[in-house]
C-alpha cells in the first residue's frame, strides 16, 4: 500500500494562553505594535485566528497579558523585596537594577519599552495601562530606596524625583539600545561593565557629603 506523503505543516487545535503571549511578544518585538496583525500572531503559535478570539478580544488586550504576564511579576518581586529588607540603600539598588536587567532588560521584553517610546502617543489607552502597571510601579522602588538612604544618612538630600528620573534613563537606554542603533556597532555594549560602571557613578552621586 502506498504510504501517504505527511503534511509538512499542521495547525494545533489549541494553544494555552500563554503561547500566544509568548507569539504576540515576539511580534511585536519584531514588527511594534501598529503593524502586527492579530493572524500573525495566530501563525506564530500555531493555531487559528478564532481560537486566538477565545481569549483575547483584540491586540490591545494581547498586549496587556505580555505586560502582564511578562513585566508585572517583575515589579512585584521588587516590591516584595522592599518589605522585608534591611540594609544598606546602596545595596538594595544593586540588588533592584540587576534583577531588573536579568528578567527584563536582558531579555526580550526589552523590546517592550522601545515599543512604549516609540508608539505610545498613537495608542494611549495601551500606553495608560503600561504607565500604571510598569512604570509607576517601577518608579515608587527607585523612590523606596532613595528615601531608605536619605533616611540612614547614606545619601544626601536630593529631589527624590529627580533621583528617580535620573537613576532610571541609563538603564532604560541600555535596554533600547539594543533594539535600535545597538544593531549599528560591530560590538554589543557589555552589559555588566555598564551596569557596574552606573551603578559606580549613581551611588558615588548620591552619597552623603563628608563635613555636609
Amino acid at each position: 500500500m502506498e504510504k501517504k506523503p505527511e503534511p509538512r505543516w499542521e495547525r494545533r487545535k489549541e494553544a494555552r494562553p500563554h503561547e500566544l503571549i509568548a507569539a504576540a511578544l515576539d511580534l511585536f518585538v519584531e514588527k511594534g505594535f501598529t503593524a502586527t496583525r492579530l493572524e500573525d500572531v495566530a501563525a506564530r503559535a500555531g493555531v487559528s485566528k478564532g481560537t486566538l478570539y477565545l481569549y483575547f478580544d483584540n491586540k490591545e488586550a494581547l498586549f496587556k497579558a505580555v505586560v502582564q504576564e511578562g513585566i508585572v511579576p517583575v515589579i512585584e518581586e521588587g516590591e516584595a523585596l522592599l518589605q522585608h529588607y534591611e540594609g544598606p540603600a546602596a545595596e538594595l539598588l544593586r540588588l533592584v537594577v540587576h534583577r531588573w536587567w536579568e528578567t527584563v532588560g536582558a531579555s526580550q521584553l526589552a523590546g517592550v519599552i522601545k515599543l512604549m517610546f516609540s508608539e505610545a502617543q498613537n495608542f494611549p489607552e495601551v500606553a495608560q495601562f503600561h504607565y500604571d502597571q510598569v512604570v509607576l510601579r517601577g518608579k515608587r522602588i527607585f523612590a523606596f530606596v532613595v528615601e531608605l538612604g536619605i533616611r540612614q544618612g547614606e545619601f544626601r538630600e536630593l529631589p527624590v524625583d529627580h533621583c528617580v528620573r535620573l537613576l532610571l534613563a541609563p538603564l532604560l537606554m541600555l535596554a533600547i539600545w539594543r533594539y535600535s542603533l545597538g544593531v549599528c556597532e560591530s560590538e554589543p555594549v557589555d552589559a555588566e561593565s555598564y551596569l557596574e560602571t552606573y551603578l559606580d557613578l549613581a551611588v558615588g552621586g548620591l552619597a552623603a557629603r563628608s563635613g555636609a
